[in-house]
């Protein structure tokens, strides 16, 4: 456990210098390997990266959809790896190679505005007109750069759920009604934890509610295992449970200066969700792995609960021998639920070799359109209210019932990620202090120096 705060600071200033030096490397050649000219082939094509090779069918047929309207124009995707695709963005950045437009995400994009590498679209004819009040709430004001110039035009959202296996759940006993009305808090776990030591089973067959359980020796979780702890945001982990004790992560939202994981709510909040694993009744850090991610656990039977984000549906529907249901988060202390509502937006970049052609595309991305061919598709829920009411519409058809996520949107119980500038070095500093929290036994009030860390970060600007 780190302690010495001259220390963590000093090790801060390191970090900080390295940025300075990562920043000015990507800043500098910018000029220099910006095109010089643009060619015929570049006024008739749009290059566009996206990462989610799942989504990448319903963007081809939007990209139909767009060359019909605009024949001069030809829209090429490349679709690239999530693990990859941030690097190769940035590379081309400095290479001067970058696409006309792609996906961003808002965690990525504070960057992006503090180098000056996008395009502010309310600067653009087509997209000048991209509205707020165009978009599900709430999906528009985090893509408002400190300028006060727009840089992303959304293009979908998701919130959070629990799946459940029914087989599992109507043997323990306990109806989908109540796995509808959840609650949890963080002295006992409520309902909500209830309902996990009722599903929990070790390997003589005693469930987590019964005489005799062996915490050691569990064959089946009521929870699964998330990544890394949860890291920075904690999206499927411990994310709904925070707010709903009525917690923020920052001092404002977006562009906030100071981080509040140090707050007493916060902490005590993730002393009772990481003590869920001690308990016995989550599965421990060790069970995630990138071939045991929480729908492999549901899946395979050694969990019963996975809390996931609305863009795996498709992925939990078609387990095999599952009889999925899906549940609504739990409400918590504040008496309400509570949702991270992620959504990402599409970019036009700077120095784009078809500029106008890039905006074209994202204007329409962002048309009803465009958002209807996504919403036909279900992949995620679109953006516009119109894709949404689409998606919602196809997964009724194919007998699923959506309500758990759009209720949010509904009851207005939804939050963002967090807006803020050195998201990179956040990650680093958080990731290993939350999985000792969660794997290594070290208590939540670590976060308190792991706080003044992240908040010194913030003071080097003024």
């Amino acid at each position: 456990m780190r302690t010495e705060a001259p220390a963590a600071r000093r090790r801060l200033l390191t970090t900080a210098c390295a940025t300075a030096f990562a920043t000015l490397a990507l800043t500098l050649p910018l000029a220099g390997c910006a095109p010089q000219g643009s060619s015929a082939a570049d006024k008739r094509t749009v290059s566009y990266w996206m990462w989610d090779a799942a989504q990448q069918p319903a963007y081809e047929a939007c990209a139909r959809a767009f060359h019909k309207k605009n024949p001069g124009l030809r829209v090429e995707i490349t679709q690239i790896g999530f693990d990859y695709y941030w690097t190769k963005l940035t590379a081309s950045f400095i290479a001067g190679t970058q696409p006309d437009a792609f996906t961003n995400h808002v965690t990525k994009y504070p960057q992006h505005e503090k180098l000056g590498v996008l395009s502010p679209l309310d600067e653009l004819g087509p997209t000048r007109g991209i509205k707020a009040s165009d978009f599900q709430p709430g999906l528009a004001k985090p893509w408002v750069g400190r300028d006060g110039h727009r840089y992303g035009a959304p293009k979908d959202w998701d919130t959070v759920g629990v799946f459940y296996d029914k087989k599992l759940t109507r043997a323990a006993g306990i109806s989908d009604a109540e796995l509808g009305s959840l609650s949890w808090n963080p002295k006992d776990g409520g309902s909500f934890e209830k309902a996990l030591a009722r599903l929990t089973v070790d390997a003589d067959g005693k469930r987590g509610d019964e005489p005799g359980f062996d915490k050691d020796r569990v064959v089946r979780y009521g929870l699964a295992t998330g990544d890394a702890g949860g890291d920075t945001h904690g999206q499927t982990q411990w994310s709904a449970f925070a707010g709903s004790a009525g917690w923020s992560y920052t001092n404002k939202n977006p562009w906030g200066d100071q981080y509040n994981y140090d707050q007493e709510r916060f902490q005590k909040t993730l002393a009772w969700y990481f003590g869920l694993a001690k308990k016995g009744f989550m599965a421990p850090l060790e069970d995630y792995s990138d071939t045991n991610y929480p729908e492999t656990q549901l899946g395979s039977g050694k969990a019963a609960f996975a809390m996931e984000g609305s863009w795996k549906l498709r992925t939990f529907a078609g387990l095999k021998g599952v009889d999925l249901g899906i549940a609504p988060t739990p409400k918590g202390p504040t008496g309400k639920r509570a949702s991270m509502m992620g959504g990402l937006a599409d970019s036009v970049t700077k120095e784009a070799k078809n500029k106008q052609g890039a905006a074209k595309w994202v204007a329409f991305l962002a048309s009803d359109e465009c958002q209807n061919l996504v919403g036909k598709d279900a992949t995620v829920f679109p953006a516009t209210r119109e894709g949404t009411a689409k998606a919602i519409a196809t997964n009724r058809k194919e007998g699923l019932d959506v309500s758990p996520f759009t209720r949010h949107i509904k009851e207005k119980t939804t939050f963002s990620f967090p807006v803020t500038d050195y998201a990179a070095d956040i990650s680093a500093i958080m990731i290993p202090t939350m999985q000792e929290i969660y794997g290594g036994g070290a208590p939540a009030g670590s976060l308190d120096e792991t706080n003044e860390q992240i908040n010194f970060l913030f003071q080097q600007n003024n």
